[in-house]
Formats: C-alpha cells, structure tokens, sequence
C-alpha cells in the first residue's frame, strides 16, 4: 500500500496555517481536481479524494490536534484500520455545497453517494411570486424638503392577463415533463458521484405547457411600461427608500407581484448644506455690520429672517436659528439652521470711500485690532526664546 503523503504537503499550506487558510487551499484544489471538470481522469479522482481527506483532518480542531501529535497512525482510533470512509466520515457538507454551488451554479448537485440523501429542492409547480424591484430616483433639495409628486415610467415584468401567468393557452392542460418524469430534476453521474441538477427542459417545474399562450410564449409573464405616480414626503434625503407594494415583477401561476423600491437620491444645494436635519448656510455680513452690529437677512426654508449680529462678531462666527433646519421624515419637528458669518470686505471702491477708509485706519490703534496685537506679541516671545548656536 502507497504511504499516505502529509495533509500539509497535500493542501499546500504551512503547518501553522490557519484554518481559513486551509479552506482557501481546499476549495482551489477541489476545483481543480473536481472529476466533472476532470472527466475520465483517474489521476484526477484520486487527487481530489487525497485532497478532501486532507481538509476533513486539518478543519476540525481535534483531529488536526490528533494527526499533529500522532500522525496517520493516531487517526486510525478515529477511522478504523481501513482508514478514511468518504460514505461515512465527510462532515464538513456546508463546506461541499459551497464548494458544488460554484461549480454548477443554482443546479449545484447533492451527492447522493457521500452524504446518503436528498437534497432541499424548492418547488416549482406551484404559484410563485414576482422579484422585489428597484428603482433609482434623483429629485431637487426643494422636493426633499416640501415633498412633491412625481410621475416616474419604468419597464415590468407584468403576470400576463391572458393567461393569468400560467404560460398555457386557455383551456389547454399541462402534462408531466418526460424528461426528469415530473420531479424537476434529474440526476447526472460523474465518476463515484452523482449529482442532482435541476431539470433544463421544464426548469425544474415537473411539468410541461402543450399549448403555450400566445401572448407570453409560455413564460407567464409580459414586458410592458408602467407609468407610476409617487409620492415623496417632506424631509427625505439621500438614501431614503421608498416602497410601493404589489408594484414589482409580477408572479407567475397566479402568484402576487413583488415590490417596487425607490432609492431617492438628493441633489446638492448651493444655498444650504444638510447634515440630517440640520441645514447649515453661510451668510456675508458687511464689515461694518460686523464691527458695529446690527441685522443682516438671512435666508431659511420659508423666506428670509433678521438675525442681529453683535458688534465685534468675526468672519466664521455660528449662530443658530432653532426649528428652521430640516422637516423630520416623521412629522415630528425640524432641525435647527446654523448660519456661519462671513465678514465681506467691501470692494470696487470709490476715491471718496478709498479715503473715509484711510482715515479710519488712521485713527486705529492696537486696541482696535486685539487679534493683530496678539499675534505680534507671540511672534515676539519665540524670536527672544530662539536659541543662539554660537553661543
């Protein structure tokens, strides 16, 4: 008998390898290896069971601790003298039908030889309902904050009226598919594997049409154009989403349609910045206004306001207006709207106003100007604190 080669070695991964690390190296090998990708290729076969016994040792915890300490020979308390047994000792299933679900897609089989069952196969026969949609939905910063109606078309699937998605002609009967005999799958051999895949003539159905309808084709569902009105509440933002039911694919075999999603996406406003309820905008505020006080207007959801703006108030300074923000989506209140002043320096001029100008930097002094004083003091302590290297 061949000597069994280390799982390590056979897997192609480092002894202290993880144990995602080792699902990694299984399931490239296994497609790899796989005997539906290797037909007729012994070498193939026997390389992908070498590689599933190597990766039933090292993803379980105490029988990877068992081979490290012991080798083969510890597993043989495990497995008996004969060894490993895929009919009996292959647990990891989840693992093989992840593996199978990407090599043959939705038809992925169940292996009838290594697990000893069946596997889970949804009916078809019955009413099925039709897929959830989604539709993308861009609208203005005012129609997110008043709310409005808008008319949207999009192409649907729609359960076809003639025959009321049964795909057959009225009247007419189904008969049992005589391919896969009315189970909606048929089973495929592949080496020591058989695989159940989903019928490809009645699509897993067990049945077939004798008679298709004339409108659908059969498919029991017809392409056509909706024309919808929506409704959008006020204080939505972007990635609000809104559901209309019953508005999506429509189902087949007397099945109920699916749903419509709207996913609203708003665009950006130059006046106002939104943070969720709260509506952020920047006002000028003239230099004088600034230096004196006095009101400035300032712009909200429901036309301007006065806001007083104190004497000394500096370019960046926030204010905030409570209950002017955002509607909340639930009718509960609106947010707040913070107005960031910007001190606007005056230009274009005048020889009269270029003038008054210089006469009042004339008459300024260091009080007037506290910030500038400042700064020259603290320039002045680091040019006295800096260091003299000749000294």
């Amino acid at each position: 008998m061949t000597a069994k080669r280390d799982y390590y070695e056979v897997l192609g991964v480092a002894r202290s390898a993880s144990t995602d690390e080792v699902k990694k190296a299984y399931r490239r090998m296994a497609m790899q290896y796989h005997p539906d990708r290797n037909q007729g290729d012994k070498a193939s076969e026997a390389k992908f069971k070498e590689v599933s016994e190597a990766y039933e040792i090292l993803s379980d915890a105490g029988k990877r601790r068992q081979y490290d300490q012991y080798g083969h020979e510890g597993l043989k308390s495990t497995f008996g003298p004969d060894g490993f047994n895929f009919s009996r000792d292959f647990t990891h299933v989840s693992d093989l039908q992840d593996l199978f679900g990407s090599l043959f897609g939705d038809g992925g089989g169940v292996f009838e030889d290594l697990m000893g069952g069946g596997g889970r196969r949804t009916s078809r026969t019955g009413p099925q309902q039709g897929a959830d949609l989604r539709f993308d939905l861009e609208i203005g910063f005012e129609e997110a904050m008043f709310g409005a109606q808008q008319e949207i078309t999009l192409p649907v699937t729609d359960q076809c009226p003639s025959c009321n998605g049964m795909g057959s002609e009225p009247g007419s009967s189904e008969e049992t598919c005589r391919h896969c005999g009315g189970r909606g799958a048929v089973i495929a051999s592949s080496g020591f594997f058989q695989v159940r895949q989903t019928c490809p003539v009645c699509s897993g159905s067990g049945k077939m049409i004798t008679k298709p309808c004339r409108d659908c084709k059969g498919a029991g569902r017809v392409k056509n154009k909706k024309r919808l009105t929506l409704r959008i509440p006020p204080g939505v933002e972007t990635g609000s989403r809104l559901r209309l039911a019953g508005r999506g694919e429509g189902g087949v075999r007397g099945g109920s349609a699916g749903d419509l999603y709207v996913i609203l996406h708003v665009r950006e406003h130059d006046l106002f910045h939104r943070e969720g309820a709260e509506l952020l905008c920047e006002v000028p505020v003239p230099m004088q206004i600034a230096a004196l006080g006095g009101e400035v207007n300032v712009p909200t959801l429901d036309g301007f306001v006065p806001l007083y703006v104190e004497a000394g108030t500096e370019s960046g300074h926030m204010f905030r207006l409570r209950g002017q923000g955002a509607p909340s989506l639930d009718g509960h209140g609106r947010g707040d709207l913070h107005v960031r002043a910007i001190v606007e320096v005056p230009v274009k001029l005048s020889s009269k106003q270029k003038k008054a100008l210089k006469d009042y930097g004339d008459l300024c002094t260091d009080d007037n100007h506290p910030m500038t004083r400042k700064l020259h003091e603290q320039a002045e302590q680091f040019f006295k604190a800096k260091p003299n290297p000749e000294k």
